[in-house]
């Protein structure tokens, strides 16, 4: 198993953010977390990400515990999230954004390279490469921010809100990119979205997250056509 976390409860500012989570997510795998506003859901990833230290539980990632180490050695061992948002510098390039990307790299032989790789995924970045990232589409932006995530060699990507605020058609080109990561890149992906019916369509495993709790889980295709999803969720 990649990424197992166990009893995992998170509080921030005295309250309950997260309670009692379980989650696996097997290589290769997306796995997604749905549900409202304020269910939690970001809450697991920083706490994953090292940004939040758990109250109780625990997270491990390919056979090592993770929970209290500091962000930066989270992302050494190859854990990478980009968050609702996008994060990204405004005023600097967006080649100055994506060689952020590279920070902690220390094979800077393939970093060339994996630029290029980068520009032939989203060419649109190398045509605003000397443009300031702020002056970019929302669509560019994410897949900026998503870029430059890659640039850090992920084994497991998060990605959180990835559609948020973008048209239906820029949506629809940011999924078939979270798949051709995994397919292609066999990245392992947990997804953050509040677009049910992309998210479930993308993944391989679901949870249901309500009042910071999972309180449904499954095969995503399976709970596509799960009545309380459809009610909940999909708009049926």
């Amino acid at each position: 198993m990649l990424l197992s976390i166990k009893n995992l409860t998170v509080h921030y500012d005295g309250v309950q953010g997260a309670v009692d989570i379980n989650i696996e997510l097997a290589e290769g795998n997306i796995a997604t977390l749905i549900g409202a506003n304020g269910a939690g859901k970001t809450t697991i990833l920083r706490a994953i990400s090292g940004f939040t230290h758990p109250t109780s539980g625990e997270i491990w990632f390919r056979g090592e515990r993770i929970d209290g180490m500091p962000p930066h050695e989270i992302v050494r061992r190859g854990i990478v999230q980009v968050p609702e948002g996008r994060r990204l510098f405004p005023y600097m390039t967006v080649l100055a954004n994506l060689r952020l990307g590279t920070y902690l790299r220390k094979d800077r032989n393939e970093i060339s390279r994996d630029l290029e790789k980068v520009f032939g995924r989203f060419p649109i970045l190398r045509d605003r490469r000397k443009q300031q990232a702020g002056t970019l589409s929302g669509g560019e932006q994410q897949m900026l921010a998503i870029a430059r995530a890659l640039l850090e060699k992920p084994v497991l990507l998060m990605l959180d809100e990835p559609s948020l605020g973008l048209a239906p058609m820029v949506v629809q080109e940011i999924a078939r990119i979270i798949k051709e990561i995994n397919q292609q890149d066999r990245v392992s992906i947990i997804l953050v979205e509040q677009n049910a019916y992309m998210a479930l369509s993308l993944a391989d495993k679901a949870y249901v997250l309500e009042v910071n709790k999972i309180t449904l889980e499954g095969k995503a295709k399976d709970l596509l056509n799960n009545e309380h999803v459809k009610k909940a969720y999909l708009g049926g």
